[in-house]
């Protein structure tokens, strides 16, 4: 059936516009004149210039410039040709699409964010996983040390020779456990109250002074250092870098600015304090680290009484101690520990013996005392 409806003419030739009457047909728009008269154009000899925005009125121009034209207030029109003429109709715009368009939209949106989400979930460290072992040793050694330079820079460094002799001893004692790494261990002592401890690519791991003076034995020592010493011999530092850096490019890559987004990866990856291992990593170098001890001859007691300590402390207080507020559970890792440590080894051997543990975990204190003077503080 013929739909009609009311329109404005424009002969192309003057602004007078004349009140004519449409009627939409099978194959072409036609048109009732005021005069009596009638004109008739096929659907696609016709030109939509107006009307695709809500709220703006339907434009139809028809022949070589300057065009008649024929404008309707309601895109109702576009809609009544299209169910009159749809194989003739669709270069004009279908206004019973803008739903379907603006679902389609929020599904690609939707898709885009799920697709990021997967990607940055698992995409980027599955990446990262991948890409690890071809990272070169030489690239680790450098950004170790550029990590170092900012996490200890030399001045808050503590660096009594004889002390941080002793205390090297307990990570060498550690890293003979693994004579074919490619890592040569160096560690590095930071007069700074905080209790953590980090390790960075290439070898480097960072302790802060608060840490070192909660430990009453090298044995304790040791079992943070065996945790720290399995990121670096599993390149879990170097993983996390790689995934921040990735993540973080992603995000630029996303806002559209790529070379500050690289900027302030490779800063983030510079700035372990803002790194987070994965809670995968964090209770394989708590196994891999009691095994390290048990191959070192040492008993894992140490370790398990150690974190047991950071734990009460934790309880004690408002929240946990640094080196706890980036790792899973403690009560879940030290229930792990325990299942896997058994009963007291029978080789175990004591680290330092005959050494006085108090007068060695002062080492920071000691430096403190001789820049200050004999009234500087003692080790509680």
């Amino acid at each position: 059936m013929s739909t009609a409806r009311t329109a404005h003419y424009l002969d192309g030739r003057s602004a007078t516009r004349h009140r004519v009457t449409l009627t939409i047909s099978p194959v072409a728009l036609q048109i009732a004149m005021p005069d009596g008269s009638s004109k008739q154009w096929p659907y696609g000899d016709i030109r939509q210039t107006q009307g695709i925005y809500r709220g703006e009125p339907v434009r139809l121009e028809f022949g070589p410039e300057p065009a008649e034209a024929v404008v309707v207030a309601s895109r109702a029109l576009l809609t009544e040709i299209h169910t009159a003429a749809p194989g003739l109709a669709q270069h004009f715009h279908n206004p019973s699409w803008r739903t379907t368009r603006l679902a389609w939209t929020l599904g690609a949106g939707l898709g885009v964010v799920l697709i990021l989400i997967g990607l940055y979930r698992w995409g980027i460290p599955g990446i990262a996983s991948a890409a690890t072992p071809y990272v070169p040793t030489t690239w680790e050694e450098s950004l170790g040390r550029k990590i170092v330079e900012q996490l200890a820079p030399e001045p808050q460094q503590c660096r009594d020779p004889e002390r941080l002799r002793k205390i090297d001893a307990v990570v060498q004692t550690l890293a003979a456990t693994h004579p074919s790494s490619p890592y040569r261990i160096t560690l590095s002592v930071v007069d700074n109250p905080g209790i953590n401890a980090f390790a960075a690519p290439g070898g480097q791991v960072v302790i802060l002074r608060g840490l070192l003076e909660q430990t009453t034995s090298a044995e304790q020592l040791a079992g943070v250092l065996a945790h720290e010493l399995q990121h670096v011999y599993l390149r879990h530092s170097t993983r996390a870098i790689l995934e921040q850096t990735a993540g973080t490019l992603l995000l630029a890559a996303v806002s559209g600015d790529l070379s500050g987004g690289l900027a302030w990866g490779l800063q983030g990856a510079q700035t372990m304090g803002s790194l987070h291992y994965s809670r995968t990593h964090e209770e394989e170098a708590d196994i891999e680290g009691l095994r390290m001890l048990e191959a070192a001859h040492l008993d894992p007691a140490a370790m398990i009484a150690f974190y047991g300590t950071l734990q009460k402390s934790e309880q004690d207080h408002a929240g946990p101690p640094d080196f706890l507020s980036t790792h899973p559970d403690m009560g879940r890792r030290l229930a792990t520990l325990l299942a896997l440590a058994g009963p007291p080894p029978t080789d175990a051997r004591p680290l330092l013996p005959g050494e006085d543990w108090t007068d060695i975990r002062s080492l920071c204190r000691v430096q403190a005392t001789r820049r200050s003077g004999p009234d500087a503080a003692a080790l509680p």
